[in-house]
């Protein structure tokens, strides 16, 4: 009788699609669509040849005009991008991967001058983020924005559910709903970003309607097993402080506990090191839990798996710099340096010509 792969080489069924392992591409924004949000001309190479790593998150790609927030990002709510993001899909599947579009909305995280339609940003309340934004004519600070009223909640959340039909329209296996690193979702849920009075803000169970009302309505529309969430609790990115760690272990203790119940094909944790958390996470979440962390070496990749604390461990820059990255883990082989110059800067250059061993 041969011995069980390790853990992290273990099949895995996430939602609709089955996986050979438990890695996956974390979503990474890389600035390279054409001004309309189409995906770019090498997006599908990009994807396509990283599809071994099975589930493959794209970068934040926005479901409106509203949820630009830097520029030459993607977009997935006209039919040019629908697509654009077909080629993607058609790239990926040929690879045998798995795709899922993260939804992202920045709110507050834009300025007029990176939009379509160059009016403010919106968010929860009319609080500047005070982030250095890089636009076509230098950078400047974020404004003030726009605070969203009732009506205009429920047009955004029109607006994720439309774009999540656009991504399987486009040939996506799902979308993951980007509601971490300090954009809009994550907004609604920190006291410093949400000064609100009605139904949406001040407790705990208001701060997270917004988030719970995207992830139903996505799921309504494509399948609960099609969809993804991700989350970041206390990250202080955007601006955003979410309180003290018993402030914030409540809130996302309640959160993921009424995600819980939408069934939802995984729940993905950008990890600060709080573990007490995440162990609640792991005993509330009845699916599959993605885990990542910063500074986590080679050697760590398969920790969370292995500690019972995860069941996917997404890949960011080792698998930006490393197109092979599963071959290289599986062989032992080094790593490509990442270069981190040409992370944002457009072209094949740090995109699509980092080399794979059958190249070195």
């Amino acid at each position: 009788m041969s011995p069980s792969p390790a853990p992290l080489w273990q099949p895995f069924t996430l939602g609709r699609v089955e996986l050979d392992h438990r890695l996956a591409l974390a979503p990474m924004t890389r600035n390279r669509a054409h001004p309309d949000g189409t995906p770019g001309d090498l997006a599908a190479t990009y994807y396509g040849q990283r599809a071994s790593l099975g589930l493959i998150i794209t970068e934040g790609t926005q479901p409106s005009e509203d949820g630009q927030g830097y520029l030459n990002t993607p977009g997935i709510y006209t039919a040019e991008h629908i697509d654009g993001w077909r080629t993607v899909a058609d790239a990926v599947h040929a690879g045998g991967g798995h795709l899922f579009i993260q939804l992202m909305h920045v709110g507050r995280i834009s300025h007029p001058d990176n939009t379509p339609h160059h009016r403010r940003p919106v968010a929860p309340s009319a609080v500047s983020a005070e982030q250095d934004m890089v636009t076509p004519e230098g950078v400047k600070k974020t404004p003030v924005p726009r605070e969203l009223n009732p009506e205009e909640i429920q047009t955004v959340i029109g607006e994720f559910r439309h774009a999540a039909a656009s991504a399987v329209a486009a040939g996506a296996d799902g979308v993951e709903i980007h509601g971490a690193n300090g954009y809009l979702l994550h907004q609604f849920l920190s006291p410093n970003a949400n000064h609100r009075t009605d139904a949406y803000g001040g407790s705990v169970q208001n701060r997270a309607r917004f988030v719970i009302e995207v992830a139903r309505a996505v799921a309504d529309e494509i399948g609960a097993d099609r969809t993804g969430i991700r989350i970041s609790p206390a990250f202080p990115l955007g601006g955003l402080d979410e309180g003290d760690t018993e402030a914030v272990r409540v809130q996302y203790r309640y959160l993921v506990g009424e995600l819980a119940g939408l069934g939802l094909a995984y729940l993905h944790v950008h990890h600060l090191g709080d573990d007490e958390l995440l162990r609640s996470f792991r005993e509330a979440w009845p699916t599959a839990l993605l885990v990542v962390r910063y500074g986590r070496g080679r050697e760590q990749i398969a920790g969370d798996i292995e500690n019972g604390l995860a069941d996917i461990a997404p890949l960011g820059r080792f698998a930006l710099a490393n197109p092979d990255v599963v071959e290289r883990l599986r062989t032992g082989a080094p790593f490509n340096e990442l270069d981190p110059a040409t992370l944002y800067t457009g072209g094949a250059a740090g995109y699509t010509d980092y080399p794979t061993l059958a190249r070195v």
